[in-house]
């Protein structure tokens, strides 16, 4: 190899597993969906991933706060994401893979919105409302 090129080799090599670890899902179960009915506390638009913070009520009478990890802030702007999108109070139906420790945490798989819009987590095309162009 070049003496040139290997110093290129060596960050590349030491910052693999980095990258590829901050991508990890792998803290979530992907078997499983809970849905999650509350208010948004908190909406952080913010690289390298848009977390949501819920209020959901709890079985005492009081809530429950749940951070919802989302897609990259650009990812999400492509498939009907504005930073806009949610304000705290706003009613939201979240449905989450949750983590795999039963904290009050997860992954967005979909977000339903108070007037029927339905995002999911800025990896692919936002998914239609039910009955919207479905048989």
């Amino acid at each position: 190899m070049s003496s040139r090129l290997l110093p290129l080799f060596a960050i590349a090599t030491l910052a693999a597993p980095t990258a590829g670890a901050h991508h990890s899902f792998a803290s979530y179960d992907r078997t499983k969906n809970l849905t999650l009915t509350g208010t948004v506390r908190e909406f952080q638009w913010t690289n390298p991933h848009a977390w949501i913070q819920v209020l959901v009520p709890d079985d005492r009478g009081g809530t429950t706060e749940w951070g919802v990890e989302c897609g990259s802030p650009n990812m999400m702007a492509r498939t009907g994401w504005k930073k806009t999108t949610l304000a705290p109070g706003a009613a939201v139906i979240v449905t989450i893979n949750p983590l795999l420790d039963g904290q009050p945490s997860g992954s967005l798989v979909t977000i339903t919105l108070a007037d029927g819009t339905v995002l999911g987590p800025g990896d692919a095309l936002a998914p239609k409302p039910l009955g919207a162009g479905q048989p």
